[in-house]
């Protein structure tokens, strides 16, 4: 969108934006210390974090670790082909177009009036290359072409829970056929203690891919505290020395694990199936207070 529309919004910062989605009610929360910069809630949870005048900042924590994936993903600026399920405010897309200029996206976003929302209020910018899709995330999957991405970012929430049919080995079949030999999934998870859901991700990612890391605070894998883990997932080696570095140099300091620990911290738990999967748990309501 073009100049005048990005000067109305400067004008217009301090105003907060509100409206019903298909998900509940959206509303986009302005950043009093960055000009052009919102943040999107829904039914009171934070979802994203975007700053039109610099869409490579990462806001929040997880979006941070996830990005660090991005970088890693490939040679600083070399193109990629992401996939990410769960648009929210297209915090990532974003971001890999201003880092990996040329690159060619598609996001899946199940909310399509959330999808509206976020087209006319924080504008993609012009000639980025980012199609979005209003489908189900498994729906919009499966028609994404035999490994056609580099990169699959998975991160959606329904009602602040990952929805069962996004936590199976089913679904991770058509991960890995969309991704080309190498790729790299991405998975942002939610839970606390006693941490049955992460350690169930980990044992299924684990029955699919044979290189994992995962990424979280400290707190988190020690089951102190309900928080975000990001999960890492590939049949190559990950680049888990650079993972580390910049995971410890977090304004939160994360965590890396990897190896013989995590598949010690999964625990022997089994691999989840459609016919057993269950959404993650719902963060108690003292996690975004």
């Amino acid at each position: 969108m073009g100049k005048a529309r990005g000067a109305r919004r400067g004008r217009e910062a301090a105003d907060a934006v509100s409206e019903q989605v298909d998900g509940g009610l959206a509303q986009l929360i302005p950043d009093r210390e960055r000009a052009r910069a919102w943040t999107l809630l829904i039914d009171g949870a934070p979802q994203s974090h975007v700053d039109l005048d610099d869409p490579a900042y990462l806001s929040f924590e997880y979006q941070r670790r996830l990005g660090h994936v991005v970088d890693l993903a490939a040679p600083p600026g070399k193109p990629l082909h992401a996939v990410h399920l769960g648009g929210g405010a297209f915090t990532l897309a974003r971001y890999v177009a201003a880092t990996r200029p040329r690159s060619t996206q598609q996001v899946v976003e199940r909310d399509a009036a959330l999808v509206q929302l976020v087209r006319r209020e924080l504008p993609l910018e012009t000639g980025a290359r980012i199609r979005v899709r209003s489908a189900d995330a498994r729906e919009g999957l499966a028609k994404v072409p035999e490994g056609w991405a580099d990169l699959v970012v998975a991160d959606v929430f329904s009602g602040a829970r990952t929805p069962a049919h996004l936590t199976s080995t089913e679904f991770l079949d058509e991960v890995r056929r969309v991704l080309r030999p190498g790729g790299i999934l991405a998975a942002n998870l939610a839970d606390g203690p006693p941490l049955a859901h992460l350690r169930g991700q980990i044992a299924t990612a684990a029955a699919r891919f044979g290189e994992l890391a995962l990424i979280a605070d400290p707190a988190v894998l020690r089951g102190k505290r309900f928080g975000n883990a990001v999960l890492v997932a590939s049949d190559l080696p990950l680049p888990i020395a650079e993972l580390t570095r910049r995971a410890a140099s977090d304004p939160h300091p994360g965590r890396v694990e990897h190896g013989r620990a995590l598949t010690d911290f999964a625990g022997g738990a089994p691999p989840v199936t459609d016919a057993g999967a269950v959404a993650s748990p719902a963060p108690p309501p003292s996690v975004f207070r």
